[in-house]
């Protein structure tokens, strides 16, 4: 399984815009239920950093969260919604419980 983990920070007067726009990728997410990845995204407890983790599965044809046209909204303007901009690293799990 290959993970990848996205750090930002947005601007103040933009967080919650861009939590609206997370929200929707989760509401299409529910609507399309696509299979081969899991997906989270935490808001820190400064208000205005985010964390996602994006764990892709070895499902062939099973689609992906790139695919997802909420997904590419919210992409879309994240530069301008950012004092740092996303920063993304692959990660290798090395444990979860539940």
């Amino acid at each position: 399984m290959a993970s990848t983990v996205v750090q930002y920070t947005t601007k103040p007067e933009r967080a919650e815009e861009n939590q609206s726009l997370i929200e929707a990728v989760f509401a299409d997410l529910a609507d399309r239920a696509p299979t081969g990845f899991s997906y989270q995204v935490f808001r820190l407890e400064d208000g205005v950093s985010f964390v996602h983790v994006a764990d892709e599965h070895d499902a062939a044809g099973a689609g992906s969260l790139q695919e997802v046209p909420a997904f590419q909204a919210f992409v879309s303007g994240i530069a301008d919604r950012c004092v740092v901009g996303p920063v993304a690293r692959g990660a290798t799990e090395v444990g979860r419980y539940r």
